[in-house]
C-alpha cells in the first residue's frame, strides 16, 4: 500500500471499504457486504458498486506520484452484469490506468464477486497536487 491510498475518506470509511494495495498505476479495493449495503432485492446496491469503482480507478491514479493529492472524477461509464452479491459476499474491485498525462488519467475498473464479473467501468480523471490543494486553501 502506497501513501497514496492512506488519505481517509470519510464516506470510504463508513462503507467498509478496505485498500488491498495500490501501486504503479494499479488498485484493489475490498468490502464485506453488510445488510446497509444491500437494495431492496437483498443485493449490492448500486451505488456501492459505482462507488468502488471509482474509488479504486482514483487511486490507481492516485498511486502515479506522491505528490498527487487526489482524483478528482471527470467522466465515469459503468455497465452492470449480474447482481453484486448478498449479505456477507466479498466485492473486490481492481483499477488501472490505461493513459496519464500531467494532468489528467484515465482508467478502467472492474469489480468481482468471487469469479463473477459484476461491472465493468471506465472513467476520466483530474490530478489535483498537493500545492494545488495548499495554494487553494490559503486564498479562501
Amino acid at each position: 500500500m502506497t501513501a497514496s491510498s492512506s488519505i481517509p475518506i470519510p464516506f470510504l470509511q463508513d462503507l467498509g471499504i478496505e485498500v488491498v494495495e495500490s501501486g504503479n498505476g494499479l488498485a484493489e479495493v475490498q468490502l464485506i457486504l453488510a445488510e446497509r449495503h444491500l437494495n431492496s432485492w437483498h443485493v449490492a446496491h448500486g451505488g456501492v458498486v459505482m462507488t468502488m469503482l471509482d474509488n479504486v480507478m482514483s487511486l490507481a491514479g492516485r498511486s502515479l506520484d506522491p505528490d498527487i493529492r487526489s482524483g478528482v472524477t471527470i467522466e465515469m461509464k459503468t455497465s452492470f452484469m449480474q447482481p453484486g452479491g448478498t449479505e456477507g459476499a466479498r466485492l473486490m474491485a481492481k483499477g488501472r490506468v490505461l493513459h496519464a498525462s500531467s494532468s489528467i488519467y484515465f482508467c478502467e475498473g472492474e469489480l468481482w464477486n468471487e469469479s463473477r464479473l459484476v461491472a465493468k467501468a471506465a472513467g476520466t480523471f483530474k490530478f489535483i497536487r498537493k500545492a494545488e490543494v495548499a495554494k487553494r486553501m490559503s486564498t479562501s
